[in-house]
C-alpha cells in the first residue's frame, strides 16, 4: 500500500464536482461556526444571552456553533 499525504487526497477528490460542492458548503458552515462563537465571546455574550437577543433557542446556537446541520426558524 503506497502512501498518500492528506493534501493530496483532498485535492484528488475535489476534481469531482458534487465532493467539491458538499467539501465547500462544509467549509462555509465550519467557517460561520468559528466566526459566531469569536464575536459572542469577544461580545462577552453566553449562549444563552446569544439566544435571548437573537430570539433562537440556545440549543440552536449550541448545534451551530458545533458545526452541526442548523436550520434557523
Amino acid at each position: 500500500m503506497s502512501n498518500i499525504n492528506f493534501k493530496d487526497y483532498l485535492n484528488e477528490q475535489l476534481k469531482d464536482p458534487a465532493f467539491k460542492k458538499e467539501f465547500e458548503n462544509e467549509t462555509t458552515k465550519l467557517e460561520s461556526a468559528i466566526a459566531l462563537t469569536k464575536v459572542r465571546k469577544e461580545s462577552g455574550l453566553s449562549q444563552r444571552d446569544l439566544a435571548t437577543v437573537s430570539d433562537v433557542p440556545q440549543s440552536t446556537i449550541a448545534r451551530i456553533e458545533s458545526g452541526a446541520n442548523t436550520s434557523i426558524d
